[in-house]
């Protein structure tokens, strides 16, 4: 099993930080604190007691005990300091970087996997490995259990001369972390974690196939629906058996739901640490499973059957109409650039969504096709689930289904059809307030039917200008404008477009306010703002009207870009395509409603469903700056 995990999310300067140490049989230690601390959750201390056992007493570089929360918080502010941001480098850097850091290995997971160095009776003990996730304001870091070997081949790697890639699958930190599958449990932690504080607890969506299955009348009734509530778990006796000051059935999801938005529950964090990894354990991270359990507690109704053993991740026993539904639901990321030089990325993170309404505690086992076709690079399963191949190009999965939604696999992988939507987009500025634009864009190639595109549109973003007019008329669709972009509805909802594909073209200008009034102040002296404002009067004057100067004019005093514009970091860069496709996955993973098998034996209708949304889907402006990975010319 592999697993993968871009935490690429960058943080303000004040930051309110909540770490978790945690191992996977591990001591657990949680604060929140904003340069203080306001609160600390208990330990475990059963595993420090093991890590104790484990420990060569002979080292002195070797933590003996979890550091406090005053210590905790010195170390990671030395780190920072040290690496320039919570981060850090991730690569070695010659006048910054120095033997003992994270970034001395010149390894960009040690973004994500990073270590401190707890001072000690002025002694450095070094604590790794440090999972991180930043997730909104919160810094969340996850300590899992690792025997003493591994931490002092870390401790040897960071003062090795030689780094990175020269090191060899053999000896490098890759190598290390693989031996440690604690380590991909450690991140499923720090999600669970940062999902309940920014109150993020949603269960995954599944949806009902608009074609009729074998469900008959009642599948053609519901076609299309999605399915966002869970089961209603065997509503116990509030009298009998539910803890005092439980809520009533019902008020779970409610509750759950607004978890985000009133301020961080320190005692929804303990009851969810303490009851999902009970000693340091971890055994259930479904947020609704711990909150249902607490509000409604068990009866005599609930006990599973006496020759069968009930899993974690179903602590109720599901009653009424069965069925089972599953939905591939992947996301096409892509940059198209319309460059000989510089090669268009297109890649696809899907996941398989499933919810299975079915009495006691069935197996359920399905053959996945196109697991060869799809070229996946990473893939990971549900602690339900086991795995086996079948085969050139399928995938045997059998597992005992939790309640409810959830997510059997994730995966990610190549895109086995061309882009949906290909073509270039050109934005060449005119004069200072006003700007010429193209779009030659073929939507579908390729594709047939049942693949249907539901709705396509492009986005034009100008963060930083604000329109005054447009002028232009698309081949095909509608044209909408706000005071910072453009909207193109090419497939407008209701329309869907399928069996076949279409060439559209939008040719046009754009008017923006002029650019003196929108200008903002430098943080750089006045001084300096005077020298750079004479110059400008000075171009002027030459009259050296070309596009070149005209966009390092209007970028010279551009402010930094809001964290929540990523891409805009120059003017005028590109624009935003955002679709979505039904029928079929662009991976050519499937599955056959007919050859899902449930044991024991249950008449319960089976089916599948597709959808595919565009993520950050970008064709950057031919005619401008773009940022792209150098490629390596053998």
């Amino acid at each position: 099993m592999q697993h993968k995990s871009y935490l690429d999310s960058q943080q303000p300067r004040r930051r309110r930080f909540l770490q978790v140490l945690l191992s996977l049989n591990l001591s657990a230690d949680i604060l929140n604190f904003e340069f203080t601390i306001p609160f600390s959750f208990r330990r475990f201390p059963v595993v420090e007691k093991r890590w104790r056992a484990a420990l060569n007493f002979e080292s002195d570089e070797l933590f003996t005990s979890i550091p406090n929360d005053s210590e905790l918080a010195d170390a990671f502010m030395d780190r920072k300091q040290r690496e320039g941001s919570a981060r850090g480098f991730g690569v070695r850097r010659t006048h910054q970087s120095s033997p003992g850091s994270d970034s001395w290995i010149d390894d960009p997971i040690t973004r994500h996997i990073v270590s401190l160095y707890i001072t000690k009776e002025e002694q450095k003990n070094l604590l790794w490995p440090l999972i991180l996730h930043i997730r909104g304001l919160f810094t969340i870091l996850v300590l899992p259990f690792v025997e003493p070997k591994h931490l002092k081949a870390y401790a040897s790697l960071c003062k090795r001369p030689d780094c990175g890639s020269a090191l060899g699958l053999d000896h490098g930190l890759s190598s290390l972390l693989i031996q440690l599958p604690s380590i991909t449990g450690a991140f499923m932690i720090a999600h669970a974690i940062g999902d309940i504080i920014t109150g993020d607890v949603v269960e995954p969506e599944v949806i009902v196939s608009s074609a009729p299955s074998v469900g008959g009348l009642f599948d053609s009734l519901t076609g299309s629906i999605g399915i966002s509530s869970r089961p209603k778990p065997v509503a116990p006796s509030v009298a009998s058996s539910a803890p005092l000051g439980a809520a009533v059935p019902g008020l779970a999801t409610a509750d759950s739901q607004k978890f985000g938005s009133r301020p961080l529950d320190k005692d929804a964090l303990r009851t969810f640490i303490s009851s999902s990894m009970p000693f340091g354990t971890p055994l259930d991270l479904n947020y609704s499973n711990i909150f249902n359990i607490k509000a409604n507690g068990f009866s005599a109704s609930d006990l599973p059957p006496a020759d069968q053993k009930q899993p974690a991740w179903k602590p109720y026993l599901y009653k009424g109409k069965q069925r089972v539904l599953f939905t591939i639901h992947e996301t096409v990321h892509a940059a198209l650039y319309d460059r000989d030089e510089i090669p268009d990325i297109i890649s696809i993170s899907g996941q398989l969504n499933c919810r299975a309404d079915l009495e006691g505690l069935p197996d359920v086992s399905l053959p996945l096709s196109g697991v060869n076709t799809a070229n996946l690079e990473v893939s990971s399963y549900h602690p339900c689930a086991q795995v086996s191949d079948q085969g050139l190009d399928k995938q045997g999965v059998m597992f005992s289904p939790p309640l409810g939604n959830f997510v059997l696999m994730r995966y990610q992988a190549t895109c086995a059809l061309g882009p949906p939507v290909s073509g270039f987009y050109q934005l060449s500025m005119v004069s200072e307030d006003k700007g010429a634009f193209l779009f030659k864009l073929r939507l579908m190639e390729g594709y047939k039917a049942p693949l249907t595109m539901e709705f396509c549109s492009v986005i034009m973003p100008f963060p930083r200008r604000r329109i005054v007019s447009l002028d232009g008329t698309p081949s095909v669709g509608t044209v909408s404008t706000s005071d910072h972009s453009v909207e193109w509805k090419i497939v407008p909802s209701g329309r869907g477009l399928s069996g076949k594909s279409i060439e559209v073209t939008f040719p046009g200008t754009v008017k923006f306010a002029p650019w003196q009034n929108q200008r903002v102040p430098s943080s750089r002296s006045i001084g300096a703002t005077a020298d750079e404002d004479s110059d400008n009067e000075a171009e002027n004057a030459s009259n050296m009207v070309n596009e070149e100067h005209l966009m390092e004019k209007m970028n010279k005093d551009l402010p930094p870009v809001d964290l929540e514009e990523p891409f805009c970091w120059q003017a005028y860069n590109y624009a935003k395509v955002c679709f979505k496709i039904v029928g079929a996955s662009l991976s050519r993973i499937a599955i056959d409603p007919k050859s899902v098998s449930i044991y024991p034996a249950v008449k319960a209708p089976v089916e599948f469903a597709t959808q595919v949304t565009s993520g950050d889907y970008i064709l950057w402006n031919t005619l401008g700056k773009c940022p792209h990975v150098a490629t390596v010319k053998t």
